[in-house]
């Protein structure tokens, strides 16, 4: 491989035209060489924005020499086939979040990175933003005291009646679209030991999607994870962490723009104070996470693990949930 990664697109998807994209055109040592859509003008038009040659059809991107890793950008229902896809053509992915609908098609992904000796991420990038690891070293000084419990949050108003993750068949549904924050976020703070205590989850009769829902986690000594999604609010994304002597707040945890100053506002018994924080471009940060991962190559194990302990608490969470009506709203 050489030194500039080589990066191929599948799927000419909304977020990939906003975020990603304009983010890796940003990262010095990644290229964009080919785009693949079904439709043979949109994969035009996004190589017209972003370089790379237009692909018409997934599968003849995956046999193009020029491409060494493979960003998947297809609706959640359909990345399992395609990054499997792409792992047998010999090819490193980034797949768009969350991996895969299910945490068996997560587990076949995962044990053929291992046995290729592939690198397979998935697009979590919040996860990248500095704020977190201020956030964490706030804790872990003690200034909140010790951690009582977790809470998170991330809803958005109800999507165009059109949208793919109002399909079923494409893996639709706000838990696999925005409730899946929290529970990355859950598993940041309070480590991946947490097991499901109940869910709940509102499902519209027609569609046969989930609307909204929430989930009660907990780690093994007890530390409780309360976190809420959905498609039918105003727009919420935050966490907050309580400890015995105060709690730090977190206001656009998961979707803060690159030119934002995030604010903590940590809250004790006698005071509360805000503290800025710089700015920081997250979605860069993931494609310069992906292209060290593949150039250093990076042991993959621990972070395979990581994506199979989510995938888990992810499908735990659908299986264990009591089911209510969402009267419909689109």
């Amino acid at each position: 491989m050489s030194d500039v990664l080589r990066i191929g697109v599948l799927g000419c998807a909304a977020i990939a035209g906003r975020k990603v994209l304009p983010a890796m055109a940003r990262v010095e040592d990644v290229a964009i060489t080919a785009l693949a859509s079904r439709d043979a003008a949109k994969a035009a038009e996004f190589a017209g924005r972003f370089g790379g040659a237009p692909v018409t059809g997934y599968a003849g991107l995956l046999d193009r020499p020029d491409v060494d890793a493979v960003y998947v950008a297809v609706p959640t229902g359909l990345h399992h086939r395609w990054a499997l896809r792409a792992l047998e053509a010999g090819k490193h992915v980034l797949v768009e979040k969350p991996l895969t609908a299910t945490l068996d098609e997560a587990a076949e992904l995962v044990a053929e990175a291992k046995r290729s000796g592939l690198w397979l991420m998935d697009d979590f990038m919040f996860r990248h933003h500095s704020q977190h690891a201020a956030v964490r070293r706030l804790v872990e000084s003690g200034r909140i005291g010790g951690v009582r419990s977790f809470a998170s949050a991330f809803g958005i108003p109800p999507l165009d009646p059109s949208d793919v993750r109002y399909q079923a068949g494409l893996g639709g549904g706000a838990l696999l679209d925005v409730g899946v924050y929290p529970v990355q976020a859950a598993l940041m703070f309070l480590g991946e030991e947490l097991s499901v205590a109940g869910s709940v989850l509102r499902v519209d009769p027609e569609l046969d999607v989930d609307l909204e829902g929430a989930a009660l986690l907990h780690t093994p000594d007890g530390v409780p994870a309360h976190l809420s999604f959905g498609f039918r609010s105003s727009y919420r994304s935050m966490y907050e962490i309580w400890g015995s002597e105060g709690r730090i707040v977190l206001e656009r945890a998961f979707t803060p723009p690159p030119t934002l100053n995030p604010t903590l506002r940590v809250v004790r018994q006698d005071h509360a104070e805000e503290i800025t924080l710089p700015p920081d471009d997250q979605f860069a940060q993931l494609v310069c996470a992906f292209a060290r991962a593949v150039r250093d190559g990076a042991v993959f194990g621990p972070y395979a693990d990581r994506l199979l302990r989510h995938a888990a608490l992810v499908d735990d969470i659908r299986s264990r949930a009591r089911r209510g009506p969402a009267d419909p709203t689109i």
